[in-house]
């Protein structure tokens, strides 16, 4: 596949997956990919709420980003597009990629399906892949024990799975062979329709046989599934989700790392048998552009993992948080409050939403690929 072939349309590429899967690393290796290719990329970020770790991520990557806040893309579809046209407007994306939130599904009926009837000319849109944290789908799908989500979590992920058109396992360095082979078969058989991609994002292994897949595609086959919107929001209102915004500063250097790391590890032991869907957390110094440590946890049984280490220690500093976890968010608020009160530096929380996502109420809902698709407004 030429990567650099001419397009009259812009490409876009959803890029789902559950809490945790890895979709932002792996965003950020397909797009320096693309970029390294010759091909003008624009990113598009998602959130229940402001303050976002994965757009503060991205943006250290130089590309331009747009960040979608208080809803999913399905019900924010006319601020997804708005975010198209002004990343159109400013870099002239070849390729557009979109993070949808990890609690979202029934974006191929809300967003790919829209996307292609009423912005064809403008865009091409690629088959929707979704994303597989191999850990969490051993124990979604019954092949290993451990920690899990209530029933009406469940029904979301599995939901995302069955509308997917790529599923792709991330994370493959994490399990050997064997159990990858095993993961594989067993999602071939729960999900026959999708082709299956096995990758390392963080490795940046399989993505150009995954990427290649899609750029020669339009569009995925088949309508899309049926969703029962009251058990979808029940799974979403069942997981809390907290953003924070916090100001740091100590007397002297701290390691801003080992700072994380110990945040991290107080948060989830205050959390107790809490599952923790994924918390995410980034650090910046507050003198100086360029540094950011990112750490992340995506299970309550789960070590905090530092994706990108700090330079040099830190006296001042600006910590992002985002936890989603099945409890009150008022639970997520304390425990996260308690955590940062004892952190050793002078504190200053400058924003804490915690809350539970509203129903989702789609702009749009078209089930049928074809131009006489019903449009369930």
């Amino acid at each position: 596949m030429c990567w650099t072939t001419a397009m009259n349309r812009a490409l876009y590429l959803i890029i789902g997956g559950f809490l945790g899967a890895g979709k932002t690393t792996a965003i950020r290796k397909i797009a320096r990919h693309l970029a390294d290719r010759g091909l003008r990329v624009g990113l598009i970020t998602n959130d229940q709420s402001t303050g976002l770790v994965d757009t503060a991520i991205l943006r250290t990557e130089e590309f331009p980003v747009e960040e979608i806040t208080g809803g999913c893309f399905c019900c924010r579809f006319t601020s997804l597009v708005e975010a198209s046209e002004k990343l159109s407007a400013g870099s002239r994306p070849d390729v557009f990629i979109a993070e949808p939130v990890g609690s979202c599904t029934d974006l191929v009926a809300t967003v790919s399906f829209p996307l292609r009837r009423l912005y064809g000319d403008t865009y091409r849109v690629a088959p929707l892949s979704v994303l597989v944290d191999p850990l969490r789908a051993e124990r979604m799908l019954g092949l290993e024990s451990g920690r899990n989500f209530s029933r009406s979590v469940l029904y979301v992920y599995a939901k995302q799975l069955e509308e997917a058109d790529v599923l792709v396992i991330n994370k493959c360095d994490l399990i050997a062979p064997g159990r990858q082979d095993r993961l594989e078969a067993a999602l071939r058989r729960a999900y026959p329709r999708p082709a299956v991609h096995r990758v390392s994002a963080r490795a940046g292994t399989g993505l150009e046989d995954w990427i290649d897949g899609l750029i020669g595609h339009d569009g995925g086959a088949g309508s899309a599934p049926d969703v029962d919107y009251e058990l979808y929001a029940e799974g979403e209102a069942s997981l809390g989700w907290l953003n924070a915004s916090v100001s740091l500063r100590a007397d002297r250097g701290v390691d801003g790392n080992e700072l994380l790391r110990t945040l991290a590890l107080s948060i989830r032991e205050a959390l107790g048998r809490v599952e923790i869907a994924h918390l995410k957390m980034t650090l910046v110094p507050a003198e100086e552009a360029g540094d950011i440590g990112v750490i992340h946890l995506v299970r309550t049984d789960a070590e905090p993992e530092v994706s990108h280490a700090l330079r040099a220690p830190l006296a001042a500093r600006s910590l992002l948080i985002n936890l989603r976890a099945e409890a009150e968010p008022g639970l997520l608020r304390q425990c996260v409050a308690d955590a940062i009160a004892g952190c050793g530096c002078q504190v200053e929380i400058k924003r804490l939403d915690h809350f539970r996502p509203s129903k989702p109420r789609p702009t749009h809902r078209i089930v049928e690929p074809d131009t006489g698709a019903r449009d369930r407004t």
